[in-house]
């Protein structure tokens, strides 16, 4: 018999939970591009709300909030900076280049997080045969740098030090609700330093779609023209607002919980020699696991973990990564982590 699939991939996997999908089923709807879907509009409210803005955009993937974003802050010609592991940079398909025509300076950082002192000296010269940098992205939780937080008070030097360059400031909240959770410092808090924020409710807040950008009432009326040369605008969109809705009611408070499920996963990592973690303290819900090459490979690591009925990404040649979410109980947990220390045995 086939052992039941613990699936750690990634936490955009989730499924609707019963009671979101009932949500979802009765949303009131109208057309949103006319500005009548009741569902739509009070999630762009209390989407504001929360992160102390004035306006906020619905939209369907973070993608698309952190690339509407780069052409709200930014011309053709233009440069933004951002680390060299961050999403808007290496998961968006080239859209900065692509879409707005904007090149990138990318800073190595302390695992993907930028310190205010690798910022000195990056401002090109005002000189036209240079491109005119325009825009600093910061990610947090930092995918690639483990779902770590980036700290409070480095995000705020940055921001300060970029609005004295004349240097508008994005951040890529797609994990925001984690650093918030983890942190215990409100979103509204981390978004002030920022001129917009995205935020993604698929991710961690188990919604099927959704995320959103939030900033002054002027930077969201330039997003609705973007969002619409990208082809995002959306009808009748109620219905998976509804979903995103129901998830900032009922699922913020428990990510704490996966959490402290990842902390179990990475105890079984550091019990399994030939594993080790790869950027140390796991913070969040992101499991970032290196894999001694005499061990094997990571999508060989990957295949024997899907074998015994757990899923992780392999994300690189010795690199894995598990991913808790609100679909895998602290029992699954547990039993996956047994199944990483097995791999030693074998």
């Amino acid at each position: 018999m086939a052992k039941p699939t613990i699936d750690l991939r990634s936490d955009t996997v989730t499924r609707p939970t019963p009671a979101m999908r009932a949500a979802m089923a009765g949303a009131e709807v109208g057309d949103d591009v006319y500005g009548e879907d009741p569902a739509v509009n009070a999630l762009q409210r209390r989407t504001a709300e929360l992160l102390g803005k004035e306006a906020a955009l619905f939209v369907p993937t973070g993608t698309m909030a952190n690339q509407i974003a780069v052409a709200v802050h930014t011309v053709p010609g233009d440069e933004l900076i951002c680390a060299e592991t961050a999403h808007v940079y290496v998961w968006e398909a080239g859209g900065i280049a692509r879409l707005s025509g904007v090149t990138a300076r990318t800073l190595p950082g302390d695992r993907g997080l930028i310190a205010p002192g690798d910022l000195v000296g990056k401002v090109r010269p005002d000189d036209g045969h240079q491109v005119r940098t325009r825009l600093v992205c910061l990610e947090n939780t930092h995918n690639r740098g483990g779902g770590r937080v980036h700290p409070i008070g480095q995000v705020a030097e940055i921001s300060k030090w970029a609005r004295a360059n004349g240097l508008a400031v994005h951040l890529d909240g797609a994990r925001l609700w984690n650093a918030a959770a983890a942190s215990g410092i409100p979103a509204a808090e981390w978004a002030r330093h920022f001129d917009t924020v995205s935020v993604c409710f698929s991710k961690g807040l188990g919604a099927p779609v959704g995320s959103a950008l939030a900033g002054s009432a002027e930077a969201i009326r330039k997003a609705h023209r973007v969002r619409k040369v990208f082809g995002g605008a959306m009808r009748q969109a109620g219905v998976i607002a509804a979903g995103a809705l129901h998830a900032l009611d009922h699922h913020v408070d428990r990510l704490a919980d996966d959490h402290a499920n990842a902390r179990i996963l990475a105890r079984a990592v550091e019990e399994t020699p030939g594993l080790r973690l790869e950027f140390g303290t796991v913070e969040t819900n992101l499991v970032w696991i290196e894999v001694d090459p005499a061990f094997g490979t990571g999508p060989a690591i990957a295949a024997q973990l899907r074998a015994d009925g757990v899923l992780v990404s392999a994300l690189g040649p010795n690199v894995v990564r598990a991913c808790t979410h609100l679909d895998v109980s602290r029992e699954q947990v547990e039993i996956a982590a047994d199944r990483i220390r097995a791999l030693a045995r074998r």
